[in-house]
């Protein structure tokens, strides 16, 4: 799968993957959805971020949890 919205930088929050080269980590969109916000809540909050944003930071997640070897995560 190709992470376009994620990026890393390391001059942007220490490298953490971001998204869009926005100071809005993957780890903080992660945080507002596990915390009980809702996608719409998280949208609302920051306006700059886009649904396509929040898919991708769950998909980047779960592609990162797949360990070092970076097993493929469906379409």
């Amino acid at each position: 799968m190709k992470f376009d919205r994620i990026t890393h930088d390391p001059r942007v929050m220490g490298g953490k993957p971001c998204i869009r080269g926005l100071r809005m980590t993957v780890g903080m969109v992660l945080g507002w959805l596990a915390t009980g916000h809702t996608r719409e809540q998280v949208l609302a909050e920051y306006p700059y971020l886009e649904a396509e944003d929040i898919d991708q930071a769950l998909a980047y997640a779960a592609w990162r949890m797949q360990g070092p070897e970076g097993a493929a995560v469906p379409a």
